[in-house]
């Protein structure tokens, strides 16, 4: 999979950046680090200086942007509908297309458009809270449509969706998983027609089967795999048929209520580390094999050391974890040692978006609208505090020295210093 994204690159910006200086085609970026090791970035900018452009948005959303070449697509609420806004680097809007009536948010920090586009360097493909599943080209043409919600059952999560859709090399595929009824489903990236759906429903206790996380595309063996979490288990599926290659448990064997998922396992080598537990614990879980591999795979596990919402991200050989109130620690993925730990200034306000790391700098935006920047080289030193007035559940985005940072009112493009 990492030489055809690389392809894909190559494809969307030729003739205009290097293949890696404006790609950002999911939002965890193309690998699913939250990382990027080249470029500089800005570490002091405020609402009122530093910033190259602000963009007021149409309403509130709170999916992350992606990157194609000159585009920058992003998910956003306007005058009632879902709708897909293609943004140039000049901070103005080159088409804005909706796909269907929009559903609002009911939580402070979420929206309708909490899930984030995905693309394939063809296509832009994706997800509201309505149900509203869409492939656009890049010129912002309606390919396709479908609501699941319709067809398969209406979503009962507690809380606002945040699942994005995944790409595997033939499919744009969806996890759902709510109240008793979890599914995989894969549609066609050219037409949108059903390829295959299969049941992914386990016995939780009360909101354990609820999950807001995106489904990871892994290298297994000579093929890939989606990785799943959810509904207390990792699952690894065939992308041909939805199959479960396998899966591993016991994320709660005291059975305690409410233990949804939010933040996504990163993936590090062989070991996908995996936040559970609404933030209290933290595990490390060996790739591969078959079947149940609960007893087998299981590496090692922490206490009161993970994360509930922020997805941590990877970079150096190290899992950066943020967790929900501002600890950061730096954790070895095949051993679980952590390397360090450390915080970033205390405040009642949370951190819902996740971490990013760019270069040598970690970017860690809290709910508030206050984005601080860590130097790594050698553990964590804070460098900075930048506030920009308004509330930010969005993940910062690095691409070509420039950060996107999305507010619930406005998008920021932050230049380097």
């Amino acid at each position: 999979m990492k030489a055809f994204w690389l392809l894909v690159a190559g494809v969307v910006v030729l003739g205009a950046e290097p293949a890696d200086e404006r790609f950002w085609p999911k939002w965890r970026g193309p690998e699913d680090t939250g990382s990027s090791s080249q470029g500089n970035y800005a570490t002091k900018w405020s609402g009122d200086s530093g910033l190259e452009w602000k963009l007021p948005l149409p309403g509130k959303g709170c999916s992350t942007p992606i990157v194609l070449g000159q585009q920058i697509i992003l998910t956003v609420p306007s005058d009632g509908q879902d709708s897909v806004m293609s943004v140039n680097w000049k901070g103005q809007i080159e088409w804005l297309t909706s796909v269907g009536s929009h559903r609002d948010g009911k939580h402070r920090n979420g929206s309708g458009a909490n899930p984030s586009p995905v693309s394939d360097g063809k296509g832009v493909f994706v997800y509201f809270k309505s149900g509203n599943l869409a492939g656009l080209d890049l010129e912002g043409n309606l390919l396709w449509k479908v609501n699941l919600q319709e067809e398969y059952g209406q979503d009962s999560l507690y809380w606002d969706f945040g699942t994005s859709p995944a790409l595997t090399e033939r499919y744009v595929v969806m996890a759902i998983m709510h109240t008793d009824e979890g599914y995989l489903a894969a549609f066609d990236r050219q037409t949108g027609s059903l390829a295959w759906k299969v049941d992914r429903t386990y016995p939780t206790p009360v909101e354990g089967d609820h999950s807001y996380t995106t489904p990871l595309v892994i290298e297994h063996g000579d093929h890939s795999a989606l990785l799943v979490w959810g509904a207390e288990r990792l699952t690894a599926h065939d992308p041909a048929d939805g199959s479960i290659l396998w899966s591993c448990a016991g994320f709660n064997p005291d059975n305690r209520n409410n233990w949804v998922t939010v933040a996504t396992p990163v993936i590090s080598g062989d070991v996908a580390v995996v936040p559970y537990g609404r933030g209290d614990k933290l595990a490390g879980i060996k790739l591969g094999g078959s079947g149940d591999v609960t007893k087998t795979h299981r590496l090692w596990e922490h206490d009161r050391l993970g994360a509930f919402v922020p997805t941590p991200a990877v970079a150096n050989g190290l899992v950066y974890v943020l967790r929900d109130r501002g600890e950061v620690l730096a954790v070895a993925p095949k051993t679980g040692k952590i390397e360090w730990q450390d915080t970033f200034p205390r405040n009642r306000a949370s951190y819902y978006a996740s971490p990013v790391v760019a270069g040598s700098k970690l970017y860690a935006t809290r709910e508030d609208g206050v984005i601080f920047v860590a130097e790594l080289n050698g553990g964590f030193k804070l460098l900075a505090e930048n506030e920009l007035g308004e509330r930010m559940i969005a993940s910062p985005v690095p691409v070509a020295d420039r950060l996107l940072l999305r507010g619930v009112s406005h998008m920021f493009c932050v230049k380097a210093n």
